[in-house]
Formats: C-alpha cells, sequence, structure tokens
C-alpha cells in the first residue's frame, strides 16, 4: 500500500513501537502504511508512527465513522454482539489483523452500575464493559495506545456508561490463539 504524502499540518503521533507521543511539523514526507481501525501507520525519515483518525486530514486521509447503530437490549444494557464489533476495529498499527481476530482479548464483561442517590427515578440504567487485553509481546510499548483505542470505541455503544481496558500478561499470548480468519489475513494458513 505505502503512499507517499505531505504532511499538512503539526500534529503529535504515537512512535512506534515505544508508544511514546511525538510532534511531527507539517511538510514532513510520510509514507502510509496501514489505514485500519480508524488511525493510520505511517513512516518517516525518523521512524514508525501510528496517527490518531481525527489528524487524518493532515495526511489526506477521511476516516470513517466508528459509532455503532445498534440499539441496546430491551433492557437498556449494552448489545455484547456491539461491543465485541467495536473490538474487532481496534488493530495493532504494525499487524493487519485486528485484535479480536489475533486473540489479544482474554474477557469482556458487561456491569450494571448502581445509579447516584441522587438519579433521578426515571434515569436510564448505566452499565460499565470491562475487558481484559494482552499484547503479542510483553514489552510492546503501544500497549496503552492500544488500550485507549479499544476504550474509546467500546464507549461509543450505546447503553455504555464507562469502560476499562486492563492489560494482562496471563495466559502468554501465543500464534495458536489467531483465529482462522486473523491467519488467513496473515498468511499462516
Amino acid at each position: 500500500m505505502s503512499k507517499e504524502r505531505i504532511l499538512s499540518r503539526d500534529i503529535t503521533a504515537t512512535q512506534i513501537p515505544s508508544g511514546d507521543k511525538q510532534p511531527i511539523a507539517a511538510g514532513t514526507k510520510i509514507f502510509l502504511h496501514q489505514t485500519l481501525g480508524g488511525s493510520f501507520t505511517v513512516q518517516t525519515d525518523f521512524g514508525l508512527f501510528r496517527i490518531d483518525g481525527a489528524d487524518g486530514d493532515a495526511i489526506g486521509e477521511a476516516v470513517a465513522d466508528h459509532r455503532t447503530h445498534t440499539e441496546t437490549l430491551e433492557d437498556g444494557s449494552p448489545n455484547p454482539e456491539a461491543v465485541w464489533d467495536q473490538l474487532k476495529k481496534v488493530y495493532d498499527p504494525e499487524i493487519p489483523v485486528n485484535i479480536v481476530d489475533l486473540g489479544l482479548v482474554y474477557t469482556m464483561d458487561i456491569e450494571k452500575l448502581a445509579l447516584a442517590p441522587d438519579a433521578p427515578a426515571d434515569a436510564p440504567p448505566a452499565y460499565k464493559v470491562s475487558v481484559a487485553i494482552t499484547l503479542t509481546a510483553p514489552g510492546c510499548g503501544m500497549g496503552p495506545a492500544i488500550a485507549e483505542d479499544a476504550k474509546n470505541k467500546i464507549l461509543l455503544v450505546p447503553g455504555v456508561s464507562d469502560a476499562e481496558v486492563r492489560i494482562t500478561w496471563e495466559p502468554p499470548w501465543n500464534q495458536s490463539m489467531i483465529s482462522e480468519e486473523g491467519k488467513m489475513k496473515l498468511g499462516l494458513i
């Protein structure tokens, strides 16, 4: 894919694999490598970076709307399928397979939260989604960025009031955890 572009304005990007935030100046030549999950993986003369979707205009790219159009369940709780669909929109910036198909999502739980004592009697119920993920390598500095991306996408699901994405190392990830679809995308089968 690798398309050459010139950055049209100053932005802050996440360096891969360290996860450090770095400014990149307008006029910088970049090579666009990956445009999955609403973010962009680019190469510059000084390294590989992930650019957030909100800065897509700076590289001449539009960003897809990642809101879900799924309704809540009858009781007002978030639809678990919608949460999983949102997690499938989260990508490791170096791998063209979503975190679900990579086998990085270990658990997803939906919990009804207690309403505040001063909440109106007709207040809708509030729900928290908690997700445990891992990474392909313990030293990956992109973990916080991937977790934040997952959290932000979960919060777009109707009925979700709060979200928590926790990184865990148990059990350790291995390639056998990749789904059949993920293995096909990676050319492993």
